[in-house]
């Protein structure tokens, strides 16, 4: 509680008085007492009480000035007032700087360094294993070892052949000797396992890929094996390849052995291995002898064969020989309609490979319908171009490409003079 002016001023004129007096004052006055006053009436009463202690007027005398005192455990704070401002330099803001450690220095260099490293030694092995892949001795030496995965090595050559650097392959007769080796003593090992199978398989297209004619021999002699209907095909598939790179470096393609053993081939129960067959009459019948006379006949028998494949890649081939026996089929090929895929079947892999089927045949007509023109010299019938017209608006884009072209080819024949 606050006290009045008067009274304030009174106490504290009377400070120089005994504080006894002052209390006593203050009780007769019937004036309002501090909390100091109050302490100091207290303790007289005490010491009045208990002579024993202290005397009160030594304790009064230490409380005599009658000044607030502060809590001697209380701490004082100070304000940001009362705290000088600090001023901060740009060096402040950066961080300590520290030597670096060797943990810092392995993350920084050794593990940089050690992915490089894996990695060039990864480009290394890759690298060491193509150039090896290009040894002819290699090859041979795989499959010559009697183990099951002969048929990789093979199929590997193959690629190699056919790849861009296999040109110095393709005329190693060395190594078509050694591979014809191998794959007769593969057929009269009396083998009949999938995996010899398929290795006599990928030996006779490596052995087609070839450029020279000792590649022609066993091929000839598998083409014939008719109890092998797999391997006998890829035998007359691969002397169709054969010969083509024969007649392109100026070589002997082989002659009526290879024209026999065809049309053996011809002759088996097998639809596959007979288109197959009827594929490569058309190439190697392409000369003029008594072996190309018997290609053509044998061309015109299965162009009737109840196999479609059959029939079609007879025609093609009588269409490479120039022979118009081949415009019923060609026509027949040409009118194959377009079948429409449902929305819901959409998605039909059986849908989709028939129409993708369908196109590639189209597209084959008009390939032969082309052949026969430039190897006759002669416009096509009427019927055959009207055909030719009707595909301008297929469906198919690569077909309408593919009519037009060759309508344009038709025209630009008949305006040319004949014997031109």
């Amino acid at each position: 509680m606050l006290l009045r002016a008067e009274e304030r001023w009174e106490d504290t004129a009377s400070c120089e008085e005994a504080p006894a007096a002052r209390v006593e004052r203050r009780l007769q006055g019937g004036g309002q007492f501090t909390p100091c006053l109050l302490q100091l009436f207290a303790r007289r009463q005490s010491a009045q009480l208990f002579p024993q202690r202290r005397p009160l007027d030594h304790s009064l005398r230490r409380l005599a000035p009658c000044q607030p005192r502060l809590h001697p455990l209380r701490k004082v704070r100070p304000t940001v007032a009362d705290t000088p401002p600090r001023t901060l330099s740009p060096h402040d803001s950066l961080p300590p700087v520290e030597p670096p450690s060797a943990a810092f220095i392995v993350q920084l260099f050794l593990v940089p360094g050690l992915i490089v490293a894996i990695i060039v030694c990864v480009w290394l092995a890759f690298h060491w294993l193509a150039h090896l892949g290009n040894d002819p001795q290699a090859y041979v030496r795989t499959l010559r070892r009697d183990n099951e995965g002969r048929w990789q090595a093979a199929l590997n050559l193959a690629n190699d052949l056919r790849g861009p650097g296999g040109g110095a392959l393709k005329a190693d007769e060395g190594l078509a000797s050694e591979l014809g080796r191998i794959l007769t003593d593969e057929s009269a090992s009396g083998r009949t396992g999938e995996q010899s199978q398929m290795l006599r398989v990928y030996l006779c297209r490596a052995l087609g890929e070839f450029s020279v004619p000792t590649a022609l021999p066993p091929l000839v002699a598998q083409a014939q094996v008719a109890a092998e209907p797999l391997a006998a095909r890829a035998a007359v598939e691969a002397i169709a390849v054969l010969t083509t790179n024969l007649l392109a470096s100026g070589r002997d393609a082989g002659g009526s052995a290879a024209t026999e053993a065809v049309i053996t081939a011809s002759r088996s129960d097998d639809a596959q291995l007979r288109s197959a067959a009827a594929f490569t009459l058309g190439v190697v019948g392409s000369g003029k002898g008594t072996s190309d006379q018997a290609a053509t006949q044998r061309l015109a028998q299965l162009v009737s064969d109840p196999s479609d494949d059959v029939r079609y890649n007879a025609a093609l081939a009588l269409a490479r020989l120039g022979n118009d026996l081949a415009l019923e089929t060609l026509g027949e090929m040409l009118d194959l309609p377009d079948t429409a895929i449902p929305a819901e079947k959409a998605r039909d892999d059986a849908a989709q490979s028939k129409r993708y089927k369908r196109a590639l045949v189209v597209l084959n007509a008009l390939r032969g319908v082309a052949l026969l023109a430039d190897a006759t010299h002669a416009a096509p019938p009427a019927a055959i171009m009207e055909r030719v017209g009707k595909l301008a608006q297929d469906p198919v884009g690569d077909v309408r490409a593919a009519a037009a072209a060759l309508a344009t080819k038709i025209e630009r024949l008949s305006a040319t003079p004949a014997g031109t």
